[in-house]
């Protein structure tokens, strides 16, 4: 158990589409038989944690995840919905570099799809980090308030993290995420600070996005 509280960020297990590069942000696929070995791993990693709030997607992949990994009480939360891909979604970066050369995600965004998905820029995407952590927020960093758990998807968890820790929404580039982890936020001298990042008990997957 931590003295001072962390954030917590939970990459829900493998999708079919996440192990095969596929862009998944409304589309909602089940965990596959080793998406759910990853969740039930994801539960040693926290065991031990005093656990004051726990968030989840709404969507059945974060919520199943949420409940292998043995949270307790979780709320879901749809600002943790994962990056409207818009036109691109279930594609995969391949498929998309074919039409659009250089493409990249986190400085181009995505055109829009069907009635109900226009897709999201970073920037977008950015502001809805920025709500999740501004409710969350005055929990973070406090002795003995005990950690936030968020389970969520690849994309947005990166973004979430550039903001927490103050750069941009395009930043979230930088850090991989895999299916499957914990990874830690924490503090340093009062100031947001990584801990550790894309850790797993169980064997993962690499996705682009989910």
């Amino acid at each position: 158990m931590s003295e001072t509280s962390e954030l917590l960020l939970v990459r829900h297990g493998e999708t079919e589409w996440s192990r095969n590069g596929r862009h998944t942000s409304w589309t909602d696929k089940p965990l596959t038989a080793r998406g759910e070995r990853e969740a039930e791993g994801v539960r040693e990693l926290l065991a031990g944690r005093d656990i004051a709030l726990a968030l989840s997607s709404p969507m059945s992949r974060a919520v199943r995840t949420a409940e292998l990994a043995g949270l307790k009480d979780v709320r879901t939360d749809p600002d943790l919905h994962e990056w409207d891909y818009g036109g691109y979604e279930g594609e995969t970066s391949d498929e998309i570099s074919r039409t659009r050369p250089g493409w990249f995600l986190f400085d181009d965004g995505v055109p829009p799809g069907p009635s109900g998905h226009p897709g999201e820029t970073p920037a977008e995407v950015g502001a809805r980090a920025d709500r999740v952590l501004a409710r969350i927020g005055p929990r973070l960093g406090q002795p003995g308030a005990g950690d936030v758990v968020l389970v969520a998807h690849g994309h947005f968890l990166r973004v979430l993290t550039a903001r927490r820790l103050g750069l941009p929404p395009s930043a979230g580039a930088l850090f991989r995420l895999d299916t499957g982890t914990v990874s830690r936020l924490g503090t340093e001298h009062g100031r947001p600070a990584l801990l550790a990042w894309n850790g797993r008990v169980a064997a993962g997957g690499r996705g682009a996005g989910a």
